[in-house]
């Protein structure tokens, strides 16, 4: 089978790039053949198929061409029909396509009768800013596409000209052009998210759950860890939480540190707060780190925290850490529970309450006993949930595609 890949990036960007990564590698073990469609880039990997890559599109250049890009990149129009007309692609799976490669691509994929299916990565087809967050806060405002609280709340930027355009292109896409309903299915990682999707108007019938998956991670225990701290690692941004984190550490009562392993727009700002809290003993900014790196810092800490205020959708820091076995410590909203069940392979304390996660931190170090319960049930939720067995369904879902089951 040919499965074209369609994402804006085609390097290590975040979470949703490794996934495809990940995935793509599977697929090609499983004897398949996967093509991607992405935008050049310096920092992309390497691919065969890159002469099809669109250029570059710079968003932080906000001038007329890039702002028509938003609604249709010509560029992109014209690559995606000579790859389909040489390379005779037979399903089409796409991730995140706003802006950069614009969802008009959807309608070459439909006229030339290839399947489409998509994961859904982030809430962009039913929120103009991706996030349901918007001020500090969650937001469900665009429910019954009243898009046009985008622009009055400036929930893009903080910019009336880029909330304007995000509601111009709400209204374009999913009201008038429908791109989005010409998707034969999509792929939801986990059940909250579903239930978002079909909150906001999306057939039940057009959204399957599976769930992330991390691929044969080394989970044997690091030898040499001698620090005592707690991490959080991920984006730095204002809806992750980590503010709350920085002060539920200046009010622990013994010894332990924090590790912060990320970049961000929240960067500075998390650095003069740890200054104004005098927290510089404790708690370390240690910027981006990658693979075995990364794997190393994580296999040392006592426990992995995430204290996200916004709808976290399936976060692979979660997965990761428990493919790991480490001890889970998270915010009870969006998915997260779906992964951490609180008492059994984790705990959970109430989302923007520095209080309750000071008291689930202190809970864990004062119970010893813990470590062992949520090990030997990390083992078992991973293996029947976050495994590589999920490519398998991917795959049967291409095959129904294919034979027209679902459409």
């Amino acid at each position: 089978m040919k499965i074209l890949m369609i994402n804006k990036f085609y390097y290590l960007r975040g979470g949703t790039e490794r996934y495809i990564f990940e995935l793509s590698k599977i697929l090609e073990n499983h004897g398949h053949s996967v093509i991607p469609f992405s935008m050049q880039d310096e920092k992309n990997i390497k691919s065969k198929f890159d002469q099809y890559f669109i250029k570059k599109v710079n968003l932080e250049k906000f001038n007329l061409i890039n702002i028509l890009k938003f609604f249709y990149n010509y560029d992109a129009i014209k690559k995606l029909k000579k790859l389909i007309k040489n390379e005779k692609p037979d399903i089409a799976h796409l991730h995140n396509i706003a802006h950069q490669i614009s969802p008009a691509i959807i309608k070459i994929l439909k006229k030339n009768n290839i399947p489409i299916i998509q994961t859904l990565h982030d809430y962009k087809l039913i929120c103009p800013n991706y996030k349901l967050y918007s001020n500090n806060q969650i937001c469900e405002q665009c429910l019954n596409n009243k898009y046009y609280n985008c622009f009055f709340k400036k929930c893009m930027h903080n910019s009336w000209t880029k909330s304007f355009l995000a509601m111009i292109e709400a209204y374009l896409n999913n009201k008038i052009l429908k791109y989005y309903d010409l998707v034969d299915l999509f792929i939801a990682p986990s059940q909250f998210m579903k239930n978002i999707y079909i909150k906001f108007g999306l057939k039940e019938s057009k959204i399957k759950v599976i769930y992330n998956f991390i691929n044969n991670l080394n989970i044997i225990e690091e030898k040499n860890c001698k620090e005592n701290y707690i991490l959080y690692f991920g984006r730095l941004s204002s809806e992750k939480g980590i503010n709350i984190l920085i002060k539920a550490i200046k009010k622990i009562n013994f010894n332990i540190k924090l590790k912060i392993v990320g970049i961000g727009p929240e960067y500075k700002n998390l650095k003069i707060l740890i200054k104004k809290l005098n927290l510089q003993n404790k708690i370390e900014l240690i910027g981006a780190k990658y693979d075995k790196d990364l794997i190393k810092i994580i296999k040392c800490a006592k426990a992995i925290i995430i204290p996200s205020i916004w709808y976290e959708n399936m976060p692979l820091a979660a997965i990761e850490a428990i493919a790991i076995n480490k001890t889970v410590i998270a915010s009870n909203i969006g998915g997260i529970p779906e992964i951490i069940k609180n008492n059994i392979n984790g705990l959970l304390f109430e989302s923007e309450n520095e209080n309750d996660l000071v008291q689930k931190i202190n809970y864990y170090f004062k119970n010893p006993k813990l470590e062992k319960i949520f090990y030997k049930n990390n083992k078992i939720i991973f293996k029947n949930n976050f495994s590589n067995s999920n490519v398998d369904k991917i795959e049967l879902i291409y095959n129904m595609l294919l034979n027209k089951i679902i459409r």
